[in-house]
C-alpha cells in the first residue's frame, strides 16, 4: 500500500551516503535524484524511500510520531542491517529483538534523527 517515504535532511551529501549503505543491505539503490531530493528502491515500480531538503526552505525537522518502518525476511535480517545502521552513525531507539509474539524489529534514528525500523513476523 505504501508508495513512498519522503523523510527531510539537512545535508545531502551525508544522508546519500548513509543511505547508499544501509539499503544497499537489502537490494535497494538510488533510482531518482537531483540536487534536492534522492530516492532508493529495490523495484523502481515498488516502494521508495526517499530524502529531501525542505521544499519550504526551512530546516528539515523529525516528524514527533513519525517512523518509516522496513519489512525484512527474517530476525538475523534485523540484527544485521540494525547493526548496519548503527555502525554508520544511527542512534538506539530500541535494539533489536522480539516484540511480542510474533514481531521482531529494530529502531533507530538516522542521522537526522528520523526514526525508521526494520522488522519481519515471525
Amino acid at each position: 500500500m505504501i508508495g513512498y517515504v519522503t523523510i527531510g535532511t539537512n545535508d545531502m551529501a551525508r544522508g546519500a551516503k548513509f543511505y547508499d549503505e544501509l539499503l544497499a543491505e537489502i537490494g535497494a539503490s538510488r533510482f531518482m535524484e537531483d540536487d534536492s531530493f534522492i530516492a532508493w528502491a529495490v523495484k523502481p515500480d515498488g516502494s521508495s524511500l526517499a530524502i529531501t531538503k525542505a521544499f519550504d526552505g526551512n530546516p528539515a525537522t523529525v516528524g514527533n510520531g513519525v517512523m518509516v518502518a522496513f519489512a525484512v525476511e527474517s530476525p538475523a535480517q534485523v540484527d544485521a542491517l540494525y547493526a548496519k545502521a548503527i555502525s554508520l552513525g544511527a542512534s538506539d531507539e530500541g535494539a533489536a529483538g522480539p516484540r511480542g509474539d510474533s514481531f521482531y524489529a529494530g529502531y533507530f534514528r538516522d542521522l537526522d534523527g528520523n526514526k525508521l525500523n526494520f522488522f519481519c513476523l515471525t
